[in-house]
């Protein structure tokens, strides 16, 4: 495997150590710590991914149109490591909800412009690499997690030990900014680009709308910690659960990358799907521990089968890897408003039938359009 893809899966396994530090605890402090609500944890999971719609976007096309590709890399990365720990200083949901979507500006400049990296240095083996670089950034999401669960059984419940853990991700965050400098390669890419014409990918479209319809009836892994909570489960051991959904991820992300090489993207990307509703139906039935292995299933072999199609199959690598990341931060965001409005309002038994329903159609859907497109089947 190239070692520039290896390099750049330290980068994201210290980066999402630092950034599961924060992500483990974060619902937790805001609904049982400051004693915002349900509602507000919402709007702060909505805020936080949609101020990145247009970003994400952007640097996609600015990076395809003025080859562009580590300079926004080595940003991104930066503004993520210095954002996080001034979490210490938040006191309510609207100061968290601000420094979340600055922090996600950073995951935007870089979001596009890194899998086109990887995509450049995949020598045609694009599940694979994927698969790898998934691997690493779970592998730094359940090492976070650990840190978190310790802190938490070891240091006491309190709020100071929460704020001090946000403000431990800088160490993480600053090692994964030091790897990007000094370690990875930019893209070479010839002195003119005469290829450059969004029309070319137009035709991917209608897999990447069904992909935002099946993340916006989806639950984020903020309101499975809440109800992880709300089933009777101690603060302090609430961090196991992002442990576990960690593992999970880091165990079938390489296997779900080598499978969707071997099968292609349509039979792993409708058994994601299949695996995503179980998740939500295991909630239903208060099975906490089989739904978060389930979501740990249903996140890499969506995000990865999605992201080898792109690889695969666009020519505007970075554009459309900006319209994927955009398309996400804006539905998902879209998602966590109405389902947290719903389960504020009416409870989080209609919360998960709205999700249970919403899934089996954008199923539906896909089936329906892998049968009459050639080009998916």
């Amino acid at each position: 495997m190239n070692k520039n893809i290896i390099s750049l899966g330290v980068v994201s396994f210290f980066t999402d150590m630092a950034s599961s530090m924060i992500t483990t605890i974060l619902p937790l402090f805001i609904v049982f710590v400051l004693n915002e609500g349900i509602d507000k944890l919402g709007f702060v999971v909505a805020i936080a991914t949609f101020i990145s719609y247009a970003f994400r976007v952007l640097f996609g096309y600015l990076s395809d149109k003025y080859q562009i590709v580590k300079p926004f890399v080595v940003t991104g990365y930066l503004i993520s490591a210095v954002t996080k720990p001034l979490l210490y200083f938040a006191n309510n949901w609207i100061q968290i909800a601000i420094l979340r979507g600055i922090e996600r500006m950073g995951k935007a400049i870089r979001s596009a412009t890194k899998d086109s990296l990887i995509s450049a240095y995949s020598d045609k083996k694009s599940g694979k690499s994927f698969g790898f670089h998934k691997t690493m950034d779970i592998a730094g999401e359940l090492i976070g997690a650990i840190i978190a669960f310790l802190a938490l059984y070891y240091l006491g419940k309190n709020e100071e030990v929460f704020r001090d853990i946000f403000a431990w991700s800088l160490i993480p965050g600053i090692l994964s900014v030091i790897v990007v400098v000094f370690f990875v390669k930019d893209v070479p890419y010839k002195e003119k680009k005469d290829d450059f014409n969004l029309k070319k990918d137009y035709h991917l479209l209608p897999i990447l709308f069904i992909y935002f319809g099946v993340v916006f009836f989806m639950f984020s892994d903020s309101f499975f910690i809440i109800e992880a909570k709300n089933s009777g489960i101690e603060i302090a051991y609430i961090p196991l659960f992002v442990i576990l959904l960690n593992f999970t991820q880091t165990v079938f992300s390489y296997y779900f990358g080598v499978q969707i090489d071997k099968f292609g993207f349509n039979k792993i990307f409708l058994l994601s799907i299949i695996f995503g509703f179980l998740s939500i139906l295991s909630l239903y039935f208060n099975f906490i521990i089989l739904g978060f292995i389930l979501l740990g299933v249903f996140l890499v072999a969506s995000l990865n089968s999605i992201r080898a199609f792109i690889s695969d199959n666009a020519v505007n690598k970075g554009s459309i890897y900006g319209v994927l990341y955009g398309g996400v931060a804006l539905f998902s965001s879209l998602g966590a408003i109405v389902i947290s409005q719903i389960w504020h309002n009416f409870g989080e038994n209609k919360a998960i039938l709205f999700s249970l329903v919403g899934l089996s159609l954008m199923f539906f859907i896909k089936v329906i359009y892998a049968r009459d497109s050639k080009f998916f089947s």
